[in-house]
């Protein structure tokens, strides 16, 4: 991988991560236009997105610094056991997703076209993040596990979860930005320990600075999906991804 491959997968994924686009989805179709082999970036795809897991910490540090209510790093691992439970299981055919690009193009359409109509589907609440309960949490963390299927995108099941709860769009949104550090923490150094022997000194420094890249390209989505989210909504990321969709699979079967 060159260091320009390396700068455009490292900031898709920041930009990405926290949209309900798909980050997982974006890296592979991007992966597929630069005929990059599907089998040696899946590690490299995973593993950078430690760097977008910081920038949340990063834009929200009294959040995960502030130790006086332990219940809320509880309600966070309810939300982070379905699917550290679910990727353990299905962790072989996973891997096989990872490297299936078609699946993509067909759930960025069908999700898209559920991003259309969410809010109506699932009118917001007035709940706030602080108001989440354990059993709320877990709903949410189970939604969330739609996501191990590339192009579903977390962030999109995880505020779909959320909004089922009841939560404001913006609570939804905050919430599902939380609840992405320990899922992708524990996604990551999962997928590196399980590979590490086989990688190599290059693709170590390649996953290093990718993570930069990152973690400053979420740092500024973070903040321009909350302002998006205040003012139009999600049905916007509902257009994109249909589009987005139907030119991938052109680009495949044409």
């Amino acid at each position: 991988m060159t260091w320009v491959e390396n700068l455009i997968l490292s900031v898709i994924e920041g930009i990405s991560e926290y949209l309900p686009i798909s980050s997982t989805g974006h890296l592979m179709m991007a992966g597929e236009v630069m005929k990059l082999d599907p089998t040696k970036i899946d590690t490299y795809i995973i593993s950078i997105q430690f760097g977008a897991i910081l920038a949340v910490v990063a834009a929200y540090p009294g959040r995960f610094f502030s130790f006086k209510d332990t219940s809320f790093y509880l309600k966070l691992f309810a939300g982070f056991l379905p699917a550290a439970l679910l990727g353990l299981m299905f962790d072989e055919f996973l891997e096989k997703l990872l490297q299936t690009p078609y699946i993509v193009g067909f759930t960025l359409i069908i999700i898209g076209f559920f991003l259309l109509f969410m809010e109506k589907l699932l009118p917001e609440g007035k709940k706030t993040v602080d108001e989440v309960t354990y059993k709320d949490a877990l709903k949410i963390g189970l939604v969330q596990s739609f996501a191990m299927i590339p192009g579903v995108s977390r962030s999109a099941a995880s505020i779909a979860g959320a909004l089922g709860c009841k939560l404001s769009r913006v609570a939804a949104t905050e919430f599902s930005f939380f609840l992405a550090v320990p899922t992708l923490s524990a996604a990551g150094l999962y997928k590196l320990m399980k590979n590490w022997d086989k990688l190599t000194t290059t693709q170590l420094e390649d996953i290093a600075l990718g993570n930069i890249f990152s973690f400053v390209t979420a740092l500024i989505a973070i903040r321009f999906f909350i302002q998006l989210v205040k003012n139009k909504g999600f049905a916007w990321f509902g257009y994109y991804r249909i589009a987005v969709g139907l030119a991938f699979l052109l680009y495949l079967y044409l």
